[in-house]
């Protein structure tokens, strides 16, 4: 059992490693890693691997990886260490094998011979009559010795708790408020199946009270499983976690965000240049509510003031518009290196060596994604050839000799900006948009863009006297 301190809060974060860590189940990490750094406590991650034929290591690596990546760090756990380990229920087996010998030697649980399509027609036969779906206890009632033949002749039986009949199951959920449940509506449940490993109930609420958990912060599709949990906790006379959960999240059009969860996976947005900072803004306002919504906030500045009290109740809508604002709000706080570092990847073989800090901090304002850098590096470092129709149009209506003194002006200036739009100014009376816009035009090949001072200064004065001559063809 776990020997954290007492006055420690300690969250975890259970996935199972059948698949890629996606929006849904990633929020409940952040939730629960916010809670617990804004407490000065402990955030474990605990991998329930008991499922052999879907677990695969690969996705446990994937998920290790982009949590990391957001900054989850966990100080419990798989791979962080602990006194309460292992932390992957696959290496359990001993553990939960004592305390299922508990349970049978204090009679609270029995062996179930029920077939699975016993099993079924008794749920169709409940659901059609209004009732909720619940075992009818049919093995509940055989003997010890009736009980014992059976297993020795082999027959696969699953384990039950036995419940207790007309009492009633109450908490304090720290999210959703009071609880109550009915004993008579949950009826005896499996926790171990027929090849001996746990149930979920069993080992989730088993390992929670082991590991010294604290608080329990998962999605409310989980609701009707903590009083299962309780009153297992109870039997064992295990200490027990304060329970929350969370409201679901509603995609676009109001259904489960479930159904497009392959595509809203961390490791897409990874591959698509979305920043940590933004999707950790983004999710930690899926429910839950900060008084300045639109502040972008560092992990310890959104751990500070997360409160569950200001979890909502209604679903978290999935809103990519808002997901894009976050981001956009990232990328502006990059600084140059790490702009480049971003980018990098798009844009390393299109940018000249020696320019590429310059050109991250030139264009970091007019991205969002790194495929908007390598635009960027193509309309700067490349030909343009053919040059833009939005550009052309902008080269006709300036006229010839607007690029002709241009060129003079940009011979004494150089790469002096000022010096250069000055006497521009001079020479040919234009000023505002007559001035900037065919200069932004010839430089760039668009109608908009970076700040046309670092832009000549990036390109240098003898590429921008090429594509100034270029303009006084087309024009």
């Amino acid at each position: 059992m776990s020997d954290t301190a007492p006055n420690t809060t300690v969250t975890r974060f259970a996935p199972s490693p059948t698949g890629h860590i996606h929006v849904g189940n990633a929020r409940t990490a952040l939730f629960n890693a916010l809670f617990s750094r804004g407490r000065s406590g402990q955030f474990m991650l605990r991998v329930e691997d008991t499922d052999p034929e879907r677990s695969r290591d690969e996705f446990l690596q994937s998920l290790m990886e982009d949590l990391r990546w957001l900054g989850l760090n966990w100080q419990l756990g798989h791979e962080a260490g602990g006194d309460a380990g292992p932390y992957r229920q696959s290496q359990r087996q001993y553990i939960y094998e004592d305390y299922f010998q508990r349970l049978q030697a204090a009679g609270h649980s029995y062996p179930c011979f029920c077939s699975r399509e016993r099993l079924e027609r008794l749920r169709a036969a409940q659901r059609a009559s209004g009732q909720p779906p619940r075992y009818d206890g049919a093995c509940a009632g055989l003997s010890e010795a009736e009980a014992r033949g059976k297993l020795e002749a082999g027959e696969p039986a699953t384990w039950r708790f036995r419940v207790k009949a007309y009492e009633t199951v109450s908490f304090e959920d720290f999210v959703r408020g009071p609880q109550q449940f009915r004993t008579d509506e949950i009826g005896d449940f499996v926790i171990r199946r027929t090849d001996g490993t746990p149930a979920f109930f069993f080992s989730n609420a088993v390992d929670d009270a082991l590991m010294g958990v604290t608080h329990v912060m998962r999605g409310e599709d989980h609701l009707t499983n903590t009083p299962r949990q309780l009153m297992l906790l109870k039997a064992l006379d295990l200490l027990t976690p304060e329970y929350g959960h969370l409201p679901l999240i509603a995609d676009s059009d109001g259904g489960p965000l479930s159904k497009r969860a392959g595509s809203l996976g961390i490791r897409q947005f990874r591959d698509e240049g979305y920043l940590p900072l933004a999707l950790l803004n983004y999710m930690a306002r899926l429910g839950h509510r900060y008084d300045d919504e639109e502040r972008l906030r560092s992990l310890d500045e959104l751990a500070a003031d997360f409160d569950p009290g200001r979890i909502g109740k209604a679903p978290a809508r999935y809103d990519a518009g808002q997901l894009l604002y976050w981001q956009k709000q990232a990328v502006a706080r990059l600084n140059g290196e790490e702009a480049w570092q971003w980018m990098a990847a798009a844009v390393a073989d299109a940018v000249p060596p020696g320019k590429a800090r310059a050109f991250a901090e030139l264009i970091r304002p007019n991205c969002v994604f790194p495929r908007d850098a390598r635009d960027w590096a193509h309309r700067l470092f490349d030909d343009l050839d053919p040059m833009p129709a939005e550009a052309v149009s902008v080269i006709e209506e300036s006229g010839r000799e607007f690029f002709e003194s241009a060129l003079d002006a940009l011979e004494s200036a150089g790469t002096d900006y000022q010096s250069w739009v000055d006497r521009i100014r001079q020479l040919t009376g234009a000023k505002g948009k007559k001035l900037f816009l065919p200069l932004r035009a010839a430089l760039t090949g668009s109608r908009s863009g970076p700040d046309l001072d670092g832009v000549l200064r990036l390109i240098g004065q003898h590429e921008a006297a090429r594509r100034l001559e270029r303009c006084t063809r087309l024009a």
